[in-house]
């Protein structure tokens, strides 16, 4: 067992998307995306390390390797692949024959920048895809591979190799690794707060009243 699952994945796995971007905001970090969502709403969760990739248009040259084939040698067994291809939803950055690849390394999900395909067959294996959209057209001749594990902009958040991607149906934010301890603290405490409204929501207690009792407006101080 990893580090990360021994020590982190139980706890965000109870925690969601929100808790994690109300966490971050308290603490002035940038880490939520914007209009990346399951493909396929039965999808759940997904939580896991960073493994990145960068695409960028085809010049003429046929590439060595298919796009996302070296993230999914890189990735270990629970990481998440992160496609930045600055949300183009004419071309495919996900099929069928890679998210097999990913499923049987032990790959969480991937979460793409742009669009996907082969959806049915992602569908057929359970593997998670959180994407911009869907479409037919492949990448080939249309986009290439610039970078596999470094830095990358995603959806107006800079991600490092190795941080921590978490994708539910609100959508998907990342946590810088070297602040995850302070973010995780932070964001447990909300989330045990919030459940203490919803608690007392559920008992009769007014809305008025619940606002008063826990600061809400001010609950991220």
């Amino acid at each position: 067992m990893s580090e990360f699952d021994e020590k982190y994945r139980a706890r965000l796995e109870r925690l969601s998307t929100t808790n994690l971007s109300d966490a971050l905001d308290a603490y002035k970090l940038t880490g939520a995306t914007y209009g990346i969502r399951p493909v396929i709403e039965s999808w759940g969760k997904i939580v896991g390390r960073a493994v990145t990739v960068k695409l960028k248009p085809f010049d003429g040259v046929t590439p060595k390797h298919h796009l996302g084939i070296r993230a999914i040698e890189a990735a270990d067994p629970g990481d998440v692949i992160i496609i930045a291809n600055d949300g183009k939803l004419n071309i495919s950055c996900w099929g069928g024959c890679l998210a097999n690849g990913a499923k049987m390394k032990g790959v969480s999900g991937v979460v793409i920048d742009g669009a996907s395909r082969d959806i049915d067959d992602c569908i057929e294996i359970g593997f998670p895809v959180y994407a911009r959209g869907t479409v037919v057209a492949t990448a080939r001749g249309r986009a290439v591979e610039e970078s596999t594990n470094e830095t990358i902009s995603f959806a107006g958040v800079e991600v490092h190799p190795g941080d921590v991607v978490m994708g539910d149906h609100s959508g998907v934010v990342i946590v810088p690794w070297e602040h995850l301890d302070e973010v995780l603290e932070k964001a447990e405490a909300l989330c045990e707060k919030e459940d203490n409204m919803i608690r007392d929501l559920r008992n009769g207690m007014s809305m008025i009243d619940v606002d008063l009792k826990y600061n809400y407006e001010k609950m991220l101080k």
